[in-house]
C-alpha cells in the first residue's frame, strides 16, 4: 500500500523554508507525492511526517500526531536539536533510508494535566516570578514532601535531557518507563530529585491559596489554583529514529557526555 507523506516545517525558523524546499526536490525526484504543512496548520490523514525545525517544533508535532500514531522524523536546523535524526548535510541519505523503511518507531511516553499533554515536561512555577513559592507534592494520594524553590519540573525520559537535567534532575534512558519529579533551586540541601513509577498518580497542592503557572513542554501556559494532577498519558509519541540511532552516541555527540574538556 502506498504511503503518504507530509513535510512540516516552521516558516519562523532561519533556514527553515530552505531546508524545505530541499527536502521537497529530494521527494519529487523520486516520485514521491507529499504534503505540506506549516507547524501552525497541522493536518492528519499520513503514514509519515517529516518536521523541519528545532525541538520545539518537534515537540509540537509530536503531541498533534500521537493520537494518530503517525511517526514523524525531526530534521534540524543547526541547533542543538536533541529530537532531531540528522541534519542538511545528511539529509539526501536519511531521506533514502526512510523510503526504503530502513527506521524504527520509537515510542515515548508522555504525561497529561488539566487536558494537556507534555512529550517533554510539565513546569510549575509560583505566579510571581521574582519569588520563590512553597510547592506540596503527593504521590498516589499519599503525602511526601513540601518544596521551597523556584518551582518543580515533572519529566518524561525523553524530557529528562531537557530543563529537568539542567537543574540537576536524573537522565533517564528513553526506554525507562518511569518520571522524573526535580525541583528548580530548593531552599534546602535537604530536597533531591527523584524518580517514581510511569503508572504513579502525582499531584502538585498549592499552599497559601497561591496561584501557579504551569507549562506544557514550555509551549502551552496555563494557570492554577487548586491541585494539579500529573499521569502517564493515554497516548504515545512516535519518534522514526534512523536504525543506527543510540541514545548514549546522542549524549556523546550533543551534550559532549562524559568527554574531557581537552577534547570538546
Amino acid at each position: 500500500m502506498k504511503k503518504t507523506y507530509a513535510i512540516c516545517y516552521n516558516q519562523t525558523m532561519d533556514n527553515s523554508v530552505d531546508v524545505m524546499e530541499r527536502l521537497k526536490a529530494l521527494l519529487t525526484s523520486k516520485g514521491v507525492e507529499f504534503s505540506l504543512l506549516d507547524i501552525d496548520s497541522l493536518q492528519s490523514g499520513f503514514d509519515f511526517v517529516f518536521v523541519i525545525g528545532g525541538d520545539g517544533t518537534i515537540l509540537k508535532a509530536a503531541r498533534f500526531y500521537s493520537k494518530y500514531g503517525c511517526p514523524i522524523f525531526g530534521i534540524n536546523l543547526g541547533r542543538l536539536g536533541f529530537l532531531s535524526q540528522t541534519s542538511l548535510e545528511n539529509l539526501s541519505t536519511s531521506v533514502e533510508h526512510i523510503l526504503n523503511s530502513e527506521y524504527i518507531v520509537e515510542k515515548r511516553m508522555m504525561l497529561r494535566a488539566n487536558n494537556n499533554v507534555a512529550l517533554n515536561d510539565f513546569v510549575i512555577k509560583g505566579d510571581l516570578s521574582t519569588r520563590t513559592s512553597r510547592f506540596a507534592l503527593a504521590i498516589n494520594d499519599k503525602f511526601v514532601c513540601e518544596y521551597l524553590a523556584d518551582g518543580i519540573i515533572i519529566s518524561t525520559p525523553t524530557g529528562s535531557t531537557a530543563y529537568n537535567m539542567a537543574a540537576g534532575g536524573p537522565v533517564l534512558a528513553p526506554d525507562v518507563d518511569a518520571i522524573a519529579i526535580a525541583p528548580i533551586c530548593p531552599h534546602t540541601f535537604s530536597a533531591r530529585p527523584i524518580v517514581v513509577s510511569a503508572d504513579d498518580e502525582i499531584k502538585i497542592l498549592p499552599l497559601h491559596n497561591n496561584t501557579y503557572t504551569v507549562s506544557a513542554d514550555g509551549q502551552i501556559v496555563f494557570s492554577i489554583s487548586s491541585e494539579l494532577v500529573i499521569k502517564k498519558a493515554e497516548y504515545l509519541a512516535n519518534l522514526a529514529l534512523l536504525e543506527d540511532n543510540d541514545f548514549y552516541s546522542v549524549l556523546r555527540n550533543k551534550l559532549h557526555w562524559g568527554i574531557s574538556p581537552a577534547k570538546m
